[in-house]
């Protein structure tokens, strides 16, 4: 059985001045973001160019931080931050909901389409293989921090973990790191392939929704489940109520866009 390291949150210090493992994860994923983005620019599958491939990614930093903020204080922990209001800007203490980061980066994107004169759904199919590597990130800083650790497991699997900061020994699952592989790194591969050709608008960001959204919901069978507006429930969790609208959603921009292809 293994033990979580307990790694310090803080990556640097100089003096005053504390830079946290969480935050550089941030930063490793928008500058893969850039990096992916420049990549595909290069040979030829991007409709945008690599100014404006800064300026998209400035947009999307503002939806993620403010989006994913906003959805850790509404979906989660609304009653907690009623309470405490100023540690709603606290956001290098943790505490970012994807869902709520979707959203928000959903709205800068239709932001920045309008301003650009792009289609939104143009945009999306070209944002949508350049996120998972991100997430992966998102949960590595998970990890490090020992926070959303698993729901118990059997203390025979070979890579339980104990999380000190659960406040009790129980073997857990890493779920941590189901993400990295499911939503990271297995839809990065899956999301890379699709686009390197030709497809119908919309198909890429379909998928993304499907497969997210899938991973997503099979994960939080492993993840110690967060209370949420619903209450605790480990049949189906805030995570999983969230989302199925994305796994429905997707479908129906697929089949859209499948139907747009035959035609």
């Amino acid at each position: 059985m293994l033990t979580h390291p307990q790694f310090d949150p803080v990556a640097i210090a100089i003096g005053p001045l504390a830079i946290r493992w969480y935050g550089l994860m941030y930063l490793v994923a928008f500058a893969q973001f850039i990096w992916l983005g420049r990549r595909r620019i290069r040979a030829g599958l991007a409709p945008l160019t690599v100014e404006q491939l800064d300026d998209l990614l400035f947009y999307g930093m503002l939806g993620v931080i403010l989006g994913g903020r906003l959805g850790q204080v509404l979906f989660y922990e609304p009653a907690y931050y009623l309470m405490h209001p100023l540690e709603v800007l606290a956001v290098w203490q943790g505490g970012m909901s994807f869902h709520g980061g979707f959203l928000g980066v959903l709205i800068a994107m239709a932001l920045w389409a309008k301003k650009h004169d792009f289609r939104w759904l143009t945009v999306t199919d070209f944002i949508a293989p350049l996120v998972p590597l991100g997430l992966a990130a998102g949960r590595v800083g998970n990890f490090i921090n020992g926070e959303l650790w698993g729901r118990a497991a059997d203390p025979t699997l070979p890579w339980a973990m104990i999380f000190p900061q659960s406040g009790d020994l129980l073997p857990r699952h890493p779920s941590q790191l189901y993400h990295v592989a499911l939503e990271g790194l297995l839809l990065f591969a899956i999301l890379w392939a699709l686009t390197a050709r030709p497809r119908p608008t919309g198909l890429a960001s379909g998928v993304f929704l499907i497969g997210y959204g899938s991973f997503r919901f099979i994960t939080e069978f492993f993840r110690e489940p967060d209370h949420g507006i619903f209450g605790l429930s480990y049949t189906v969790s805030m995570g999983q109520w969230l989302s199925l609208p994305m796994i429905l959603i997707g479908i129906g921009m697929t089949l859209l866009a499948l139907r747009r292809k035959a035609l």
